[in-house]
């Protein structure tokens, strides 16, 4: 029987070395407790300006170690990129997500880091490993707490940007940010969707849908902690709902249509659901009507295809769904 997702926050967060200088950090192996097959690995860095890190990850069995895969190279006012290419007989690398070939053993982890003259006390505040394993379907009955609530969320359209036609990510990032800037008073958090595009876009894959990237750049914002993660079921959006927090997926847009064809990536956001349990979303891939509801089994088909991978994006210290998920627990 395949295994829920899980997610793991690294302990004891490296120092960032004095300017002008690197050091690297290596934690001890990390077992999930699972015959993981995919890893996607997210990070937050306070005081991020003029710092970069670069992570990468090996599965060890006893058998020995696979091959060291670079999971990204990240800078907040600079060249950021995934490493096209990575594949071996041990797994690879699709961008942002490790597909191993082998089935389970513990993940080690290290970090290169590099702070440059200028710089203000860069601080890793976050890293998290989100483990998951295909075929896993949850039999979890659904949250109704959440059915017939909607959180008012800032609705932005990404096709009222140049290229908007691949800006869904940007845009779902922008609206996530654009509503805690209200909840908190905090205009400055607010940032518009080419700024969002400028901190995520992959210089390695041109786009700007990168999983960690987008996070890592909204995770640079204090207060705010940001990680990707993957769920079990429309259950744990049902929770997150229900604590007031908005929650962006990756979908399937053609199958979120209630259409067939060749897959179509793209992120929306939950902000509730009907009194009938169909999700409600900011949707950016409209030009007018940018909130929309989708027939729940539609969704359900859009989201698997992504393995229900999250953005989680909320204010150190908020109060996030007591019940057991693929999320940090305590807020």
């Amino acid at each position: 029987m395949a295994h829920p997702p899980v997610l793991i926050a690294l302990p004891d967060l490296p120092r960032f070395p004095r300017p002008s200088s690197g050091g690297e950090y290596t934690w001890e192996p990390v077992d999930p407790g699972f015959d993981w097959d995919e890893l996607v690995v997210s990070w937050n860095v306070k005081h991020a300006e003029r710092a970069s890190v670069k992570f990468e990850a090996r599965v060890v069995r006893p058998e020995g170690p696979t091959a060291w895969y670079t999971m990204g190279i990240w800078t907040l006012d600079g060249p950021r990129t995934s490493i096209q290419g990575q594949k071996d007989d041990g797994g690879q690398v699709l961008t942002d997500t490790l597909r191993i070939a082998k089935p389970g053993g513990k993940l080690e982890l290290r970090a290169y880091m590099q702070t440059l003259d200028g710089a203000q006390k860069p601080r890793l505040s976050l890293v998290a490993l989100s483990f998951s394993q295909a075929g896993f379907e949850s039999d979890e009955a659904p949250d109704q707490r959440a059915w017939g609530k909607t959180i008012e969320v800032f609705q932005r359209s990404q096709m009222s940007y140049p290229g908007g036609d691949v800006l869904c990510s940007p845009t779902t990032v922008s609206m996530l940010l654009r509503h805690w800037a209200d909840e908190l008073k905090r205009p400055e958090l607010d940032r518009d969707v080419p700024e969002v595009e400028r901190g995520a876009i992959d210089d390695g894959d041109p786009k700007t849908g990168s999983w960690p990237f987008s996070m890592a750049y909204a995770g640079s914002l204090d207060p705010l902690t940001a990680y990707v993660s993957r769920f079990s079921s429309i259950s744990d959006l049902e929770h997150w709902i229900a604590a007031g927090i908005p929650v962006a997926c990756s979908v399937d847009y053609t199958l979120l249509q209630g259409k067939t064809g060749p897959k179509a990536g793209h992120l929306v956001l939950l902000i509730g659901f009907t009194a009938d349990g169909d999700p409600v979303f900011n949707d950016p891939g409209w030009s007018i009507q940018v909130r929309q509801a989708y027939k729940r089994a539609d969704f359900d088909k859009a989201w698997a295809s992504s393995r229900r991978t999250v953005y989680l994006v909320y204010p150190r210290g908020t109060p996030i769904p007591p019940e057991p998920g693929a999320w940090l627990q305590g807020g």
